[in-house]
């Protein structure tokens, strides 16, 4: 039974202030609420005490209810005026700064201080972890956010000092002075330390033979032990293959996510925005790399899993980072099924949805002409991520902007693959309708002679194959071919036939129809 913490007891003088000063109101960083004492001495003693559920609620409802009535506009108490009230522990302290950075980039536009700030409280909290003695368990949602806006604030990071621009005079020589501070070397050394520390690869190996009950305890510990190290090593990994995202590293990326079966359930589905981050970066790093059946499969999952569930999100404080990041990856999809049209691995409700969305832009990418350059241009722009340069700015007269430069490269390669499709689309709209024909005779209708036609059909093959996780090639053929004496036999990959959510709309219907008849009061 969830316990009921009274947080309504705020001083009314404090409470006023706020209300109506908003953003213009004084902010003193000492000041701490009664709500507030209550809710650290509360929170303390659940950590303390190891109570998950308790953890979990305070920090999903009684931190954010607080966040919304009180530090609208401003930052929470500092850390020195809450530590006398649980003891000055060292450990929760440094949580606290977590939380309080948190909730400031969230609401507030930090300052390049208060940036360098969280990246030491990082440093902190992350040296406790890997080389002191941890007795914690906390909730797998607060341990992901840890990592994600260790992520996140690693790449707005990048992204602020790579506007130089406008820097003032104190800004450059606070970088000159902290040129550690979000260091990709640093932050993909403790991601790195992490997952090592944790021998998190080692106990999913040992899971897959029975050893472990990593996945089936969620990542707790229900011996008195901590999850802390465990799970932070498992994130940790899906924290990789984004940096590597945003890097534009896309091997390396996937190749920290293969401990992790993402074809089943596991650690990673318990959290919301963990499950669609992993398969986001998943699907944009297969889709760079041409694997786009993969990316394909991995979308339509996650996006019929949303379809399905996203009405029991609608009150997370995630939700509109949900909603965005379904948005995104429709746009993938339809840069995939464009690019590989695989329509019969997507299931019908993702794909009506899809149809409802970019219809008619798919039917223009299909063209591949300057509109359809364009339209590529435009969706790939809107659902990729925020790519970086992690290199240190040159310091040198005049200062320049290039916070842009790492996406216009990517945009740029992903465009000269597009172009390189360009012919592969008449050679399949051919292929789908012989079963076999010469290549003197395709090569008439191509309008090219036989070694040009011989160049497209080896591009094809390229084009329409990749290599997997695995080393081996695989195809991401809808029609396929080969050559014997000058002549093309076509091998097109018949779809199983899905009866399943045919029925599945019947029964929806008939069960429908019955309410409505139970509902009519015959007289």
């Amino acid at each position: 039974m969830t316990t009921t913490y009274d947080f309504e007891d705020t001083p009314t003088n404090y409470d006023d202030v706020q209300r109506q000063g908003g953003q213009d109101a004084v902010y003193d960083p000492n000041f701490v609420p009664d709500s507030v004492k209550s809710f650290v001495v509360h929170m303390y003693r659940h950590i303390r005490e190891k109570n998950v559920y308790e953890i979990h609620q305070m920090c999903e409802t009684s931190f954010q209810t607080l966040s919304e009535r009180l530090f609208k506009d401003t930052p929470w108490p500092s850390v020195e005026a809450i530590a006398p009230y649980v003891d000055n522990d060292h450990v929760f302290c440094l949580l606290y700064r977590e939380m309080w950075f948190r909730h400031l980039y969230a609401r507030l536009s930090p300052t390049l201080k208060q940036r360098i700030d969280s990246y030491d409280n990082y440093c902190s909290l992350f040296q406790v972890v890997l080389h002191g003695v941890v007795n914690m368990q906390l909730p797998n949602q607060w341990l992901w956010d840890m990592v994600d806006e260790f992520v996140y604030q690693f790449q707005s990071f990048c992204q602020y000092r790579a506007k130089m621009k406008n820097k003032t005079e104190q800004e450059i020589a606070l970088l000159k002075q902290n040129d550690k501070a979000w260091n990709v070397y640093g932050v993909l050394n403790f991601l790195q330390a992490l997952v090592e520390k944790s021998t998190i690869i080692q106990i999913l190996e040992q899971e897959k033979e029975g050893l472990e009950q990593f996945t089936a305890t969620d990542g707790y510990d229900y011996s008195g032990g901590s999850n802390v190290l465990k799970v932070l090593g498992y994130f940790s990994m899906v924290g990789l293959l984004r940096v590597h995202c945003l890097l534009g590293d896309y091997h390396t990326g996937l190749k920290w996510l293969q401990p992790i079966d993402i074809t089943q359930q596991g650690v990673y589905t318990s959290v919301i925005g963990c499950h669609i981050a992993t398969i986001y970066h998943y699907g944009f790093a297969n889709l760079m790399l041409r694997r786009y059946v993969d990316a394909v499969r991995e979308f339509n999952k996650i996006l019929l899993y949303i379809y399905k569930t996203k009405q029991y999100h609608e009150k997370s404080p995630q939700y509109e980072q949900l909603l965005k990041k379904n948005e995104q990856m429709y746009a993938l999809l339809a840069v995939c099924l464009s690019l590989c049209p695989q329509t019969k691995l997507v299931d019908e409700s993702v794909n009506a949805q899809l149809r409802e969305k970019y219809g008619e832009k798919m039917m223009r990418m299909q063209r591949y002409d300057d509109e359809a350059f364009g339209i590529y241009d435009e969706l790939f722009s809107y659902a990729c991520p925020k790519f970086i340069t992690p290199s240190a700015p040159s310091f040198e007269e005049p200062l320049v902007n290039y916070n842009q430069d790492a996406y216009r490269l990517q945009l740029k390669m992903f465009l000269y693959e597009v172009k390189q499709q360009q012919l592969l689309s008449g050679v399949r709209t051919f292929l789908k309708v012989y079963s076999s024909i010469s290549l003197a005779k395709l090569a008439n209708y191509m309008e090219v002679d036989e070694p040009t036609l011989r160049t497209i059909l080896l591009t094809y093959k390229h084009k329409t194959h990749s290599v997997g996780s695995d080393g081996k090639v695989i195809s991401n053929a809808d029609i396929d071919f080969y050559i014997n004496n000058d002549m093309i036999y076509v091998v097109e990959s018949k779809p199983a036939k899905r009866y399943g959510d045919f029925f599945l709309r019947q029964i929806a219907k008939l069960e429908s129809v019955i309410n409505d008849m139970d509902r009519i009061k015959l007289e």
